[in-house]
């Protein structure tokens, strides 16, 4: 694991503070149009995510890290699926 350039965890609110820089964020998937991905962020804002999601479908809730492209976009250089209950509590 390399912990030379650790990226900062952020929500949309937060993007501004890091363009050009190495970021992670999850979101909630809401449409997925090619190679972009609009989600909500923690903080209940949209997100636009660039760049090429895995082949294998996405869930619900995926972490992404990569670069601030711009106060509301980030091109995704990893995805991480965290499936489509992420936070939410079982209850028989």
């Amino acid at each position: 694991m390399d912990t030379s350039n650790p990226a900062v965890f952020v929500n949309a609110e937060l993007l501004q503070m890091y363009l050009g820089k190495k970021v992670r964020a999850v979101i909630q998937v809401m449409r997925s149009d090619g190679g972009v991905v609009y989600g909500k962020s923690t903080d209940d804002r949209q997100l636009v995510i660039k760049g090429t999601p895995p082949l294998i479908p996405l869930t619900n809730f995926v972490e992404v890290i990569g670069t601030v492209d711009s106060n509301q976009s980030i091109h995704a250089d990893i995805w991480t699926n965290f499936g489509d209950t992420f936070g939410k509590t079982y209850s028989p």
